[in-house]
């Protein structure tokens, strides 16, 4: 249980500041790089705001890392299999004042190296202040939702998916995720990037090892 909070704690504005200086960028560099502003990029390594998964990839691209170091992981395998009893969930707070927040996620490439797709489970708060503007990124995005009801904005299209319900769609079209009625959703959201030039290792290390990338089998996981 110990090590399972200190996981949830992890300081993703510390981590992404760590190597934004070893990569030798300015706050300034990376606002370009992502279309943030430098103000936005100080207040995410100060904890000000907690960045949103499509910020993260942006960031991770910027810096020519994996999302996962921002996450606290340590990627050295060439698998992995999350287990339900230790995940671990980051909490998306648009800032120190919101009432809410928007949705709480959990990453289940956990360890995986040189990974080009990031897996999440996601959990959208239904009344949560949450930020309205739409995001985009490189890559792809498929979602499927479990529980619940989700609604997407693609563009000027919007669309209400159910339990059972998928969609699949290009990263570059300004979109927005909530949740729509007063239970949270449950989705699964699969997001595919280039990966980073160099991946770091365990020992601090970079390497171009390049794996084959099997998409396992994840099950569907709950908090009691």
């Amino acid at each position: 249980m110990e090590e399972k909070e200190k996981q949830e704690e992890f300081d993703v504005g510390k981590a992404i500041r760590e190597y934004r200086i070893m990569k030798g960028f300015s706050t300034e560099a990376v606002a370009e790089n992502t279309g943030l502003s430098p103000e936005q990029v100080i207040q995410i390594e100060k904890g000000e705001v907690s960045p949103a998964l499509g910020v993260l990839i942006k960031i991770s691209k910027a810096l020519d890392v994996g999302i996962g170091v921002f996450l606290g992981e340590k990627p050295t395998h060439s698998y992995t299999i999350v287990r339900k009893d230790v995940m671990r969930k980051h909490p998306h707070l648009v800032s120190k004042e919101s009432l809410g927040y928007g949705y709480s996620y959990v990453t289940l490439g956990q360890e995986k190296k040189n990974r080009s797709m990031e897996p999440f489970l996601v959990i959208l708060e239904p009344g949560a202040i949450a930020d309205d503007r739409m995001t985009v990124h490189d890559g792809e995005e498929f979602i499927h939702v479990l529980n619940g009801e989700m609604e997407i904005t693609l563009g000027q299209h919007k669309e209400v998916l159910y339990s059972g319900d998928s969609i699949y769609y290009e990263g570059s079209i300004p979109h927005l995720l909530k949740c729509h009625g007063e239970k949270p959703t449950e989705i699964v959201a699969v997001i595919y990037t280039s990966k980073p030039k160099r991946e770091e290792s365990k020992d601090g290390n970079y390497s171009n090892d390049d794996h084959g990338e099997d998409f396992g089998h994840s099950r569907r996981i709950r908090e009691d």
